[in-house]
C-alpha cells in the first residue's frame, strides 16, 4: 500500500499563488509517476499535471500550462504543484495520485489517491 497526504490548499485571490505538496509513504518502491487531478463541484475529476519519478518527464493540461509547475523531491518522496496566476475556475479539490504501471501516457491508470485538498480562488 501507498499512502498520500496532500497539503497547501487554501483560499487565495485571483492572480495569486499556492504551492501544493504531496508526501508519499509506505511501499513507494517502483513508483513510475505521480500526478495531480482536480474536481470542481458538479464536474468530473480532471487531469492537471504529472511527472515521472525517475526521468522527470512532465505533462500538463492545456488549462494550466504556463501557470502551474509540477516538481518532485525523490529523497523526500514528495511531489509539488506550484500554481501561479490562479483563476476562479481553478477552484476545486486537488488530489494527488501515483502509480507503478509504466504506461507512457501520464494522464491515465493511476491507482493510489490522496484525500484531496481544497483550493478556492476568489474573484
Amino acid at each position: 500500500q501507498v499512502q498520500l497526504v496532500e497539503s497547501g490548499g487554501g483560499l487565495v485571490q485571483a492572480g495569486g499563488s499556492l504551492r501544493l505538496s504531496c508526501a508519499a509513504s509506505g511501499r513507494t518502491f517502483g513508483t513510475y509517476a505521480m500526478g495531480w487531478f482536480r474536481q470542481a463541484p458538479g464536474k468530473e475529476r480532471e487531469f492537471v499535471a504529472a511527472i515521472t519519478w525517475s526521468g522527470g518527464n512532465t505533462d500538463y493540461a492545456d488549462s494550466v500550462k504556463g501557470r502551474f509547475t509540477i516538481s518532485k523531491d525523490n529523497a523526500k518522496n514528495t511531489v509539488y504543484l506550484q500554481m501561479n496566476t490562479l483563476k476562479p475556475e481553478d477552484t476545486a479539490v486537488y488530489y494527488c495520485t501515483t502509480r507503478k504501471s509504466t504506461y507512457t501516457d501520464l494522464r491515465i491508470a493511476y491507482f493510489y489517491w490522496g484525500q484531496g485538498t481544497q483550493v478556492t480562488v476568489s474573484s
